[in-house]
């Protein structure tokens, strides 16, 4: 999630009810290869703590694939992940993502060199298809490219997130799998808003894991087996967003717009009388102090949650 699980979200989720693996944001190999290089390479931070942290990566240029993927090993990633399902129209027009499930040639390219740069596990998040579902042609491609593991987002590009996810293309991947005796992981994706409904949609669809990724803003504690059920009290949910804008400040201080830590007040700030009003003065904050003190010293948030 593109701006979104940075090193400092995913610290958050790591100390409060960590997942079973991390995946970092997107990273342009072709920025990497670039004089854009010095901003592209913060995403790709990570502390020991994230472990296992697979690396995302994008671009058009299979010669810069495999330049990163040999510098990605050096960095200690214990994977990397190729993104093939990001639905962006203008990443779409030019041929990237999203775009290669219909470039079965240029995803060949792009999926050698990066074998070729690295040793590590290599994965491929992708979608059912561009503007109609190509499940068994697309799937029983990749699964033909000898792939550690496919996360498949249930729903084509066309649909963007609009339309309810297709678990039972999922389920259908499975079986192609299985058809063609391949040891590859398959991860189903898409519309998974709790613990519970993931580890019911893997043992209905038959797939091996479950990524969660809108969920996690709806209930950062998602991924934990006790307190994923249990609404939290105004405090605890203030505690936690106290460390994050101090992990926010002490990361990226000047260096990174503060605009974008707002993103996450909606998070923490919920299921409790008066959060509406809290999340707007939240909002109206121009600065780290400013909004620590805000988050310190609210009395807002006695009573009985209600939204």
């Amino acid at each position: 999630m593109d701006d979104v699980t940075d090193v400092c979200f995913r610290q958050v989720v790591a100390e409060e009810g960590r997942p079973d693996v991390f995946f970092t944001e997107f990273v342009n190999v072709d920025a990497l290869c670039s004089a854009g290089r010095e901003a592209q390479s913060r995403r790709l931070l990570y502390t020991e703590d994230q472990r296992p942290i697979v690396v995302q990566i994008w671009g058009k240029e299979p010669e810069h694939f495999r330049k990163v993927a040999a510098e990605l090993v050096a960095m200690g990633f214990d994977g990397i992940d190729i993104n093939m399902g990001c639905p962006d129209r203008t990443v779409l027009k030019n041929g990237l993502c999203s775009a290669l499930i219909e470039d079965h040639a240029r995803a060949t390219e792009i999926i050698a060199a990066v074998k070729e740069g690295s040793s590590l596990p290599l994965s491929i998040k992708t979608r059912l298809g561009i503007r109609k579902v190509v499940t068994e042609d697309w799937i029983g491609f990749l699964l033909e490219q000898d792939l550690d593991a496919i996360t498949i987002h249930a729903r084509t590009v066309k649909e963007m997130s609009k339309a309810p996810a297709r678990w039972e293309e999922i389920r259908r991947a499975v079986d192609i799998r299985d058809a063609m005796k391949r040891d590859t992981v398959i991860i189903g994706n898409g519309d998974v808003a709790s613990r519970a409904q993931a580890l019911d949609y893997a043992e209905r669809y038959g797939c091996d894991g479950v990524m969660i990724g809108r969920g996690v803003f709806r209930n950062l504690w998602i991924f934990h087996p006790e307190k994923c059920d249990t609404e939290l009290s105004f405090q605890e949910r203030l505690r936690v967003l106290r460390r994050h804008v101090e992990l926010y400040r002490d990361k990226w201080g000047e260096t990174r717009s503060f605009a974008i830590l707002k993103k996450f007040i909606k998070v923490y700030v919920a299921g409790f009388p008066g959060a509406a009003e809290m999340r707007k003065e939240c909002m109206d904050t121009q600065s780290y102090g400013e909004l620590l003190e805000k988050v310190t010293h609210s009395s807002i948030g006695t009573g009985i949650p209600t939204n």
